[in-house]
């Protein structure tokens, strides 16, 4: 039974990188192909689905400007996080990389997975418009028990 993957020619036609980009990042350990890894000269790589998703990722980082210097500090660390990528959504100003976990939770991958601070303005928005209501709702009843006065 033949392996299942997707072999280089594919990868990078998909991705949209060259071969010297792939390869390169293979034997420096960036994105190792995890169906089959080449041993030695003449042999063929296979990538998994999950190699080509972490491998536009970090294509998608590179063409927003941030070096892959910093792609490679920023995979380490969503490495070491343990986390599933799926349902993570990376944030760049193209210096930094941020990780959104929630409304509240963004980590710095560039600064070993350091929370910083973050405020979702429309969840501060709805909020307050609900402790406003609810408010008015408390001042209405307790006219409402004084005699309407």
């Amino acid at each position: 039974m033949a392996e299942q993957g997707y072999r280089v020619p594919e990868v990078c036609r998909i991705v949209g990188i060259s071969y010297r980009q792939l390869d390169y990042w293979a034997r420096t350990g960036l994105v190792r192909p995890s169906v089959k890894d080449a041993q030695g000269s003449g042999t063929q790589r296979l990538y998994s689905f999950q190699d080509l998703a972490q491998l536009k990722v970090i294509k998608k980082l590179l063409d927003t400007g941030v070096s892959l210097q910093q792609v490679r500090k920023a995979i380490g660390t969503l490495r070491e996080l343990r986390e599933p990528a799926t349902g993570t959504t990376l944030v760049s100003d193209g210096s930094r990389i941020y990780a959104v976990e929630s409304p509240e939770a963004v980590v710095d991958l560039l600064a070993k997975g350091q929370g910083v601070f973050a405020v979702a303005v429309d969840k501060v928005w709805t909020d307050l418009e609900g402790s406003l209501a609810r408010a008015a709702r408390k001042r209405g009843r307790e006219v409402a028990r004084a005699g309407g006065a």
